[in-house]
Order: C-alpha cells, then sequence, then structure tokens
C-alpha cells in the first residue's frame, strides 16, 4: 500500500488568512520508506506569525525568495496522487492545503487520510501525544527537531511512529499452525541463471543515505 506521511509549516493557524510556508513528504510502501521525498519552502505572500517563527525558524525575509504554493503544487499533488495520506493532526493539515488549492480554483484533496494524532490517542489513551512524546515513548531519536520544527524532518520520525502504532513493521502477520497437521512447504524451483536486480547502484547509495538520516533508533537499519 503506497501512503505519503506529510508535514506542513504555515504562517500561523488560522486557515483564512495564514498560509503554508513548507511542505514536506515522505513516501512509504507497506509502512517502509522508499526513499523518495517531496520538500519544498513557499513564499506565503503572507508575513509569518512571531508564534508560528517560534516554532518553525521560518522568517519573512527566507521566505521571500522561495516559490509560491501557484509555482509548486502541481509537483506536490503529482507526488501525493492516489497515496493515502498521513498526517499528525490531520485536520489541520490537510484543511490548510485545500485552503490553497481553494485560492487557485483547484478541488479539495480526495486522498483517504490518517490522521496519528486520532489513532495515537486510541493506541495510548493515558500518554501525551506530541510528536516529540511519541518520539520519547518509542525511543526513536528526535535530536534532530530539538530547536525548530521542520516538515521534512518531521515526516520522517512521523514514519517511524505511525509504523509503532500500527504494531510495528511485522504488525498483521500470523503463522497458521494448522492444528497439530504437519505442514509441509511447497518445493521452489530455482532458476538457472537469476534476473538480474532493477535497483541500481545510485538507488542503494541513495536509500542507504536516507536511512542514516533516521537516527541510531531507526528500524530500518536492520534491514540495510
Amino acid at each position: 500500500m503506497r501512503e505519503i506521511v506529510l508535514d506542513t509549516e504555515t504562517t500561523g493557524l488560522d486557515r483564512k488568512v495564514d498560509r503554508i510556508c513548507e511542505i514536506g513528504c515522505v513516501e512509504i510502501i507497506d509502512r517502509v520508506p522508499t526513499g523518495r521525498t517531496y520538500h519544498v519552502y513557499c513564499n506565503p505572500l503572507h508575513p509569518v506569525h512571531k508564534d508560528a517563527y517560534r516554532v518553525h525558524g521560518l522568517s519573512d525575509v527566507f521566505l521571500r525568495t522561495k516559490p509560491t504554493f501557484r509555482r509548486i503544487h502541481n509537483r506536490f499533488l503529482s507526488f501525493i496522487e492516489g497515496a493515502q495520506l498521513v498526517a499528525h493532526n490531520a485536520s489541520f493539515d490537510i484543511p490548510m492545503i485545500n485552503a490553497e488549492l481553494e485560492r487557485l480554483d483547484i478541488a479539495p484533496l480526495a486522498n483517504p487520510v490518517v490522521d496519528t494524532l486520532a489513532l495515537a490517542k486510541q493506541v495510548l489513551p493515558r500518554r501525551r501525544h506530541t510528536l516529540d512524546a511519541l518520539c520519547s515513548f518509542y525511543k526513536i531519536d528526535a535530536s534532530r527537531r530539538s530547536e525548530h520544527h521542520g516538515a521534512l524532518v518531521d515526516s520522517e520520525l512521523l514514519v517511524q511512529v505511525y509504523v509503532e502504532l500500527l504494531g510495528g513493521l511485522q504488525h498483521g502477520m500470523q503463522l497458521d499452525l494448522l492444528g497439530d497437521e504437519e505442514f509441509e512447504a511447497p518445493k521452489v524451483q530455482q532458476r538457472p541463471v537469476p534476473l538480474p536486480s532493477r535497483v541500481t547502484d545510485a538507488d542503494r547509495a541513495d536509500h542507504k543515505a536516507f536511512i542514516a538520516t533516521l537516527g541510531d533508533q531507526a528500524v530500518w537499519r536492520d534491514y540495510v
């Protein structure tokens, strides 16, 4: 299953007037990162509220030279097309995105959405449900967001939290013992000459570099 874990940073909390100034997306398939990401800063054409600046550290001066949402929306929509979206407090991020689309006379997102904040409240009802708190609970290294939040970094952390909330990579895998009956696995014929791998050295290097950004505690280090 293809999913896009995403996060946004904005100029403030009011979607009627505030604008998106950063988008970060991480593609996962069957809960494993593919190495494909989408990340962009946007010129919001609106001043950053001082409270928002304290959270993400993106200044008006920095954002002034970035492309507007109008210029980047096609690539963003292409990246998330057909995928289920995963966001922490999706009731904020998705309406903010839809407000930007509405300004361009574009229909709102039709992707299915998973809100990991709501999921965390179900799975861990007696705990705090901020991204930092969930990273701490699952022993995920969140040191990269210690000073400021960033959309791509938060999306990468949320991938790990999301997988843990669903029970880990082996969630749903069961061994059917068929009672006390013995089970003989079917014999598999091997090709005399294995098919060449479709994964290039560049693909492996890109994936290894991405895994390195997830911290020492990332579960995917076991699969590199």
